[in-house]
């Protein structure tokens, strides 16, 4: 059962972060653009709009898939409450792989929304919406 309990807050682990980190960005991306901490792709290092564009836009996404996955996982280690330590290991392990893809997975979205409103030099694009 301590194994079980490990593995239940190995589990509760990445939920915890993205919506720790998600509801950080959403009110303040880092200051200065840097190589080290946050959202960093190419584009989202542009300038400082961007930047905080993205960190908005993906610490909201972070927040709502953690807090959907925070419950989803302790209900899943449920399943295997009680059973031997091997399947309690492999169940995790699954699970947090599930996890990490849904992590890494609001780059996509947030790729996609930062080329819709910025344009390759980082400079918003005017919307026009009298069409």
């Amino acid at each position: 059962m301590n194994f079980w309990i490990f593995m239940l807050i190995m589990a509760l682990v990445i939920p915890l972060i993205m919506i720790g980190f998600g509801s950080y960005f959403v009110k303040k991306a880092p200051a200065k653009i840097n190589v080290i901490f946050g959202y960093r792709t190419n584009m989202s290092m542009k300038n400082q709009d961007t930047w905080k564009f993205a960190h908005n836009y993906c610490g909201k996404l972070w927040q709502t898939i953690g807090l959907i996955m925070l419950p989803l996982s302790v209900s899943a280690m449920f399943f295997v409450a009680g059973k031997e330590a091997y399947d309690v290991s492999i169940f995790g392990c699954i699970l947090v792989i599930i996890q990490l893809i849904f992590l890494a997975g609001p780059i996509i979205p947030t790729e996609k929304a930062l080329r819709k409103n910025f344009n390759n030099n980082g400079n918003r694009k005017n919307i026009n919406y009298s069409d």
